[in-house]
């Protein structure tokens, strides 16, 4: 009894932890990084009030297709690694160390992925110039 005692109070512990509240990540208008860069949607759809030039949106669309371009062949693999990922956790006993090897195949994937698209945004607002930027924040904060 005296062995159980502690094991029950952890594990009493670990499941009042885990039923609280967790934090959700910030939204677009709370994430500093977020509030600093531009979706290429949002400059699409207000071209005429920002004056784009011809150049801009050449180079604008140019980005985005080179992104979708590298993220469709990531996607493709990411899907691929989380159903291995997926597989290998359905089937007991789990090897743990190559459920964590698969994870950190999945993670890179994404971490690739998000790498991809922060670069892209960081070139659209390096395009814009600080007049748009301006107005971009200024459209942003409207909505």
């Amino acid at each position: 009894m005296k062995r159980l005692l502690p094991l029950l109070l952890c594990a009493l512990a670990t499941t009042a932890l885990a039923q609280q509240p967790q934090p959700q990540p910030p939204g677009p208008d709370q994430d500093p990084i977020s509030r600093q860069l531009f979706p290429p949607e949002l400059i699409m759809a207000h071209q005429d009030e920002l004056n784009l030039q011809d150049k801009q949106r050449t180079a604008l669309r140019a980005e985005v297709v080179k992104l979708q371009t590298k993220v469709v062949d990531l996607q493709w693999q990411l899907s691929e690694d989380a159903e291995k990922l997926s597989s290998m956790l359905k089937s007991p006993p789990i090897d743990e160390a190559k459920a964590l090897e698969q994870a950190d195949r999945v993670m890179s994937t994404e971490r690739e992925i998000k790498r991809l698209h922060l670069g892209m945004l960081i070139r659209i607002k390096n395009l814009m110039t600080p007049e748009q930027v301006a107005k971009l924040q200024e459209l942003r904060n409207r909505r």
